[in-house]
């Protein structure tokens, strides 16, 4: 939760950035992990957002779940 809190003020400076800056960065980031290791980090990025997705998707359910069967209580109640 934290991380989703933090994460938008973190990104927020990317609404400034152009082409030169990005291209700036994706060199640099060539240069410090090399071409071999970016499909890896890739890769690791890509199943910690699906991990992330499938996680946040579940409460929902488990969220919607409750909130059913507070209903389907309530309603039996009358």
């Amino acid at each position: 939760m934290l991380f989703t809190a933090i994460l938008p003020r973190m990104l927020m400076f990317l609404g400034s950035l152009g082409g030169p800056e990005v291209i700036l960065i994706l060199v640099v980031v060539l240069l410090l992990f090399g071409a071999k290791k970016i499909p890896d980090l890739a890769r690791g990025l890509g199943k910690g957002i699906r991990e992330f997705k499938d996680a946040s998707q579940e409460i929902k359910r488990e969220i919607d779940s409750e909130a059913s069967s507070i209903e389907k209580s309530l309603k039996d109640q009358d």
